[in-house]
């Protein structure tokens, strides 16, 4: 009994030997920088605004495999997509981009009632869309950062009532990560921008308290 219990022993230290060995050659993790989008400067945001009498759900766009993800996306050639070494956005594009619009709207004042889909609260209009481009692009020696999105407005019956596709490009000024997080905070700012402008003048046009 005693030489069993030795030789079950020194298989037990064996085994963890072994495995200590093999987690010893796995490679170390990849340090990795996050990134997340500034939005601002609001500085467009000057005089008195009229109030509108609506209020608006403002929803994460759909987005394929790619976009909707922390990597952040790059297109070197072609139809080619591939992502940075070593960095990552702080949450998938699609729901930055959510949250930069709603920000925007809320510190705007113009629609007072502002939530999102992640409280999924009833409201006279919702915006909602396809976001079909987040990623930057190579254009020659230079790179530009591209965002696409499809909005739709839609009332409370859930009838699209309008729809806009909104492009924006924005050079980088320089093909590190840093220069392209930069042309990102850019662009998606402007797009945030575009869209706040054209869903007010659609929410107001088509809500009833306007006939």
């Amino acid at each position: 009994m005693t030489d069993l219990k030795s030789v079950v022993g020194r298989c037990l230290i064996v085994s963890a030997m072994a495995l200590s060995s093999a987690c010893s050659i796995l490679p170390p993790a990849e340090p990795m920088d996050v990134y997340q989008l500034h939005g601002g400067p609001y500085s467009r945001l000057t005089g008195t605004k009229e109030l509108v009498q609506w209020s608006l759900r403002i929803d994460r766009p759909k987005a394929s495999e790619a976009l909707d993800s922390p990597r952040i996306a790059v297109v070197p050639q072609d139809n080619l997509i591939s992502s940075y070494k070593g960095a990552r956005w702080s949450d998938a594009g699609p729901l930055m981009l959510r949250n930069q619009i709603r920000d925007l709207f809320v510190t705007d004042h113009r629609v007072q009632a502002v939530s999102t889909d992640d409280t999924n609260l009833q409201a006279d209009f919702e915006l909602n869309g396809d976001l079909l481009a987040f990623q930057s692009e190579y254009r020659g020696a230079a790179i530009d950062v591209v965002i696409r999105y499809d909005a739709r407005l839609v009332d409370d019956r859930q009838r699209i009532i309008a729809g806009h596709r909104f492009e924006v490009r924005q050079p980088a000024k320089g093909k590190e990560v840093p220069a392209v997080v930069a042309a990102f905070d850019t662009a998606s700012n402007e797009l945030a921008w575009q869209v706040l402008e054209w869903t007010l003048q659609e929410g107001s046009k088509n809500h009833p308290s306007s006939r």
